[in-house]
């Protein structure tokens, strides 16, 4: 049996309007520490990594392995049925063929009850890549969302450049070309506000935007958020949330076409 209660439902809501944009359908992996996703996006250019820990739940019980075989898109309908200071709780049997919701108001004046459909989901395992990542940055979540949205009005791919004078984001469009740079700062009464680089060598990759874009989806989970960054190796963007939460999103950098071709050589 399991049976979950999360008492800040909204966050459950701001997950999975992020997820649905990269997945159309997905295992969760219930155990008794809490509740994982791993899967490719449709294009099989980037990965999510969901953990809701079980300390993030009010109430959390998992008797034995359940996997939940989820349409994003059903879910997220139901889950648009909840309001924003409901909480929400799951429960499924131990075979389960649906998945229970409910959302209760905080006054506790209002019930909603539904029943979703689980789905059987031909998942392959998915290898999380560990590199030992050469440029580590935190800096504050709205920042980074904000450069992301602001050069895709100019372009659809970003190059970013840290080294030891800063990490910048550069683009170039059919209309012209900009960058951003962002130095390290750090604000002893707002740590929310810094941003720390650790470099061990400087590296510059550049990435798709959209997806960045798609990723920024979760900044209203975090206030902070952590980019991680080695040559010729996926970007992690990390988003930690309540009780040791997260969602990690990795990225394969855009391969230069004249580079591709001297390889092919």
């Amino acid at each position: 049996m399991l049976e979950a209660k999360l008492q800040q439902g909204e966050i459950l809501k701001k997950i999975l309007d992020a997820i649905k944009e990269l997945v159309n359908d997905a295992n969760f992996d219930c155990n008794s520490n809490g509740m994982a996703l791993q899967a490719m996006d449709t294009a099989h250019v980037s990965l999510v990594h969901l953990m809701l820990k079980k300390d993030a739940f009010e109430r959390y019980r998992c008797d034995k392995n359940v996997v939940l075989g989820i349409s994003m898109q059903a879910m997220n309908k139901m889950l648009k049925c909840a309001g924003k200071d409901d909480a929400i709780s799951l429960k499924a049997s131990d075979e389960p063929n649906n998945l229970a919701l409910t959302f209760e108001s905080k006054n506790g004046e209002r019930m909603s009850e539904f029943e979703m459909k689980l789905i059987e989901i031909d998942a392959e395992p998915v290898g999380i890549p560990e590199p030992d990542y050469t440029a580590e940055i935190t800096m504050p979540a709205a920042e980074f969302k904000k450069i992301c949205s602001d050069l895709q009005t100019i372009g659809d791919t970003v190059t970013v450049s840290v080294n030891k004078d800063g990490v910048k984001f550069s683009v170039t469009g059919e209309s012209g070309s900009g960058s951003i740079t962002v130095r390290e700062n750090t604000k002893a009464d707002k740590s929310d506000e810094s941003t720390s680089i650790q470099l061990k060598e400087s590296v510059s990759l550049t990435f798709a935007l959209k997806y960045l874009n798609t990723f920024c989806k979760s900044a209203s989970l975090s206030n902070q958020v952590g980019l991680y960054l080695s040559k010729e190796s996926p970007l992690l963007v990390e988003f930690k949330f309540i009780e040791d939460c997260y969602i990690r999103y990795y990225l394969a950098p855009k391969i230069d076409e004249e580079e591709e071709a001297a390889d092919e050589e």
